[in-house]
This record gives C-alpha cells, structure tokens and sequence, in this order.
C-alpha cells in the first residue's frame, strides 16, 4: 500500500545521539523548519548510542593511548589527543546550553565526573607513558594529569588492580580528575524527548528502504513502516545517521562522494561485574595498550559506569567479526554492500587486512576462561563467576583509497560524506563517534548549509562560546569554558578545578 507523499525541510534517518544533536542544533538555529525522523527501531538511541552498546567515555583523549604516537626520533605526538580533546569541549559547552536553558533536565542522569587513567605494564611501556605525560602537562588542555609508578600510590588510586599482583613486572600510570562516563543512550533519549516537544514528529519502527533524487534536487525518500505499508516522503535535506545501516543508504542515493567506499563491520564484546562489592574497589577508567595486531578500538579497558544511576563495572571491549552491519542488521550486510564502484577497493581491504580479519575470528572464538586469563592482566584474583559477558554494539569501519594508505585503506575514526549541493550527508565510521558529534554535526551544517553561515553564527557562539576558535590558543577562554561547563553540567569544582 502506498500513499501521497510528504514534503517537509529536513529528514533524519535513525534515532541515535548524531540526528539528536543535529535535530537539536537545527531547531534552536531554525525553529520554523520542519523535520522528521525515521527509526527502524521501536525507540531512540537503541544501537550504537545505547548505554550498553559503547564505552560511555566521554572520549575527551585523556586516557586512550591509540591517539598519542611515538615517533621515530621518540618523542610522542599529541596532536590526535589536542584535536579530540577540543572536539569534546564543544560538545560540554552544547550540553551545558541545553541544560542552563532548561532545554533537558538534570544532567547526573548522563554525565558523570569519573577519574581517566592509563595503565602500562613492562618497562619499554612505563617508559612511553613518562613521556607521553611530559608532553601532555606541558599543554592547558591537559593540565591536572599526574603520573605514577609508585606501587603505594597506585595502590591508592587503583586497589582493585594492584592488589594480589604477584609479578615485578614494572607497573605505571597516569590519573587525571577531570575525566567523565558519559550515558549516550540517557543523552540521546533526553534530546529525542526534548526534540518531540518542539513538534518534530519522530516515526518508530519506520525503515527507509530507497532514496532518490529528484528533478527539483530534493529527495524522494520511500520509508517502510512494520506493517509493511510504504509511505513517500521529501525533503530538501536529508541525514543519513543510521550508524552502521548507513552505508547502504548512501549508496542508495547514488550520489558521486558515495563511490568506492566500502565498510568493515567489528563487534565488541564487554564482560560485566554482577559483584557489587568488587563493582564498589574501583572508582575510574583505566586504559591499557591494545596488543600487537589488534584494531585501535579493542584497547583494553576496566571502566568505571553509571549506568541507570547505578555504578557498574565492565572490562573490553573484545573484538569480534559478524557480517551485520548493525547489532539488529543481516547476515547479509557485508556482502550487499559490495558494488561494482568499491568492489576493487573492498578486495584491497580484504588483502590488506587478512591478519585483522584472523585476529578478529580468533577473539570470537575466545572461551570465557581466555577472556577471564585477559581480564586477570588488570584485576590478578578475578573469579569467573563474578562475570557476565555483554555483546556490545556492530561498528563499521570505514574502507576508502587514501593518497597515504593506497587502495582499501582500513580509516578508524568518524567520516561524513556529503553530496557536492549539500542536500545529503552520511554519518559513517566509530570512535571517538558519540563524544565528538557536536563538532561533527557543526561540520555537517557548515558543509550543507554555507548560504547560512553568517546569520547563524552568533546564534552558535550563544550556544557554543568557544565556536571558531582554539582553546590551546586561548588559555582565557579555556578556563572560563571549564569552569562554567563544571558548573552547568555538575561535575564538581575538584573534578575540574582548572583555575
């Protein structure tokens, strides 16, 4: 069955924290236009962005060691971690907008104040970590970082880890107060309520199954509800935010920038404490090294997260492979989204990556008892019945020909494609994904809308202080963001007592 079809300015495809904070930056910049959403689920923020499918970091490169480098000549290279860092800034001063504008309502019902550390054992490790401090707390993003390797000290910081520890190996870490565990699953749901008030008429269970252009430059979207009925809709914008479902909606559209991308889908698997009282000896996120040949986002981690209000404690994420592009996607994912125009690129990826892919099986087929000898790695006395295993969400790593990478070049990270008019933009890849997505979404509406640039600008500087400018280059206005971000969003003064 199909109806007559709808126009309206804008559409979102999938319900997940980027449509949210795109929705939410559009309506405060142009409350006047119209949009909808599609979500092929029955509620926001179910996949990637659910509390349990991610890290909840807060990714703000205070402990993620896979975003500083060693050089060939030694010295460690920050400028990844300076580049998320500030990213993350913006989305705490969005955040902090919505919340001093009563827009959404209490902010402990998604962001915590948590300690963010990292941890190395081995001595060529403790070794990098003391530089890769040095460099860190010579710059004001990172200021308030401190580094260990006084087993006394750690064993204050981190008892759950050191205590039991039978080894000499050398043990080192770095702490830094100002971290947070973020509920990207909370966050988006308070968006997508906030965003149902303002009238944007979010439709559940409705799958967009084509898009296509039309001869006016809109496009003509035919969306699928669960009951099988075909509804016809337009826009003269179109997100696609559908995580991992994305790619095959943006080759769908057929636009030029979609050509010859390809995606690899990696799974992770978190294991969960169900103890309350080994749950209640840890109070951080403690970051390790990712072992040699595994991907950047199967970094070991024991992370402290509040989840539903309540401290829990999980230890991943394991990596692993399924075709399915998305937790709910198909076993057929993978191979639907070969096209004639990435064929070459997906094949060069696949050669390219035959020791990733044997990697990634192998973590598959881990038995508990291998997952509990990695889990013992940072608590020693871990007793297996205190663990549960979680699957966490499908991310799809994006494949591209890249001058530096050549053909089928594996990208980690977050990309947006957009259509040369700016009608369309496609929101693919991962990590750091969530954290980062005010920055993304502002790229998103400067791509797509640069006829209006000028005459939002002051209204993105109300909501975003720092907007246009670098905090690195502004210690002023960096401690003036820290400290009425703290205040809105509270995280106490001690958390971030930059001043």
């Amino acid at each position: 069955m199909s109806n007559g079809e709808t126009k309206t300015d804008v559409i979102l495809i999938g319900a997940g924290i980027m449509s949210a904070t795109l929705g939410t930056l559009l309506k405060e910049l142009v409350p006047e236009w119209n949009i909808k959403v599609f979500e092929k689920l029955e509620s926001a923020g179910e996949e990637s962005s659910n509390e349990w499918n991610n890290a909840g970091t807060g990714h703000a490169a205070l402990c993620e060691l896979n975003y500083t480098s060693e050089k060939q000549d030694g010295s460690v290279d920050i400028s990844k971690a300076i580049n998320i860092n500030e990213q993350f800034q913006l989305s705490m001063q969005f955040w902090s907008y919505l919340v001093n504008s009563n827009l959404i309502g209490n902010p402990q019902d998604f962001i915590m104040p948590l300690p963010h550390m990292s941890m190395v054992l081995g001595e060529k490790n403790v070794a990098f970590l003391k530089k890769r401090y040095e460099a860190m707390t010579k710059n004001p993003l990172f200021k308030g970082m401190e580094f260990s390797d006084d087993p006394k000290k750690l064993m204050e910081w981190i008892p759950l880890i050191i205590k039991d520890r039978s080894s000499n190996e050398p043990i080192a870490a770095t702490k830094i107060d100002t971290g947070t565990d973020v509920n990207f699953g909370a966050l988006t749901r308070m968006l997508f309520n906030h965003l149902k008030s303002k009238n944007v008429e979010i439709k559940y269970n409705h799958s967009v199954s084509n898009m296509k252009r039309a001869s006016d430059g809109s496009w003509k979207l035919k969306v699928r509800n669960s009951k099988g009925n075909v509804e016809n809709h337009a826009a003269k914008f179109v997100f696609i935010g559908g995580g991992g479902g994305s790619l095959h909606l943006l080759q769908k559209s057929g636009i030029p920038e979609g050509k010859h991308i390809g995606g690899f889908p990696v799974s992770g698997i978190f294991m969960v404490c169900k103890n309350p009282e080994v749950v209640a000896q840890h109070h951080a996120k403690v970051y390790g090294k990712a072992k040699v040949g595994a991907p950047p986002m199967s970094v070991p981690h024991l992370d402290t997260r509040f989840i539903d209000n309540k401290k829990s404690l999980l230890f991943g994420p394991f990596a692993g492979f399924s075709p399915k592009f998305l937790k709910t996607g198909s076993m057929f994912d993978l191979v639907t989204s070969v096209k004639p125009d990435n064929l070459v690129t997906m094949l060069a990826a696949g050669a390219k990556n035959m020791s990733l892919t044997k990697y990634l099986i192998e973590q598959v087929m881990l038995s508990k008892e291998k997952r509990m000898e990695e889990l013992r790695e940072f608590i020693p006395n871990a007793r297996i019945e205190d663990w549960d295993l979680v699957v966490a969400g499908q991310r799809v790593q994006v494949i591209k020909d890249t001058e530096a990478g050549g053909k089928g070049t594996l990208q980690f990270g977050t990309e947006v494609i957009t259509a040369g008019d700016g009608s369309v933009a496609a929101l693919l890849g991962a990590s750091p994904g969530a954290s980062t997505a005010v920055h993304v979404m502002l790229e998103v509406i400067n791509k797509c809308f640069p006829q209006h640039k000028k005459e939002w600008e002051p209204k993105i500087k109300e909501m975003i202080p720092s907007y246009g400018q670098s905090l690195l280059k502004n210690p002023e206005l960096l401690k003036e963001v820290h400290t009425s971000t703290a205040k809105a969003l509270g995280l106490s003064e001690k958390e971030l007592a930059y001043n």
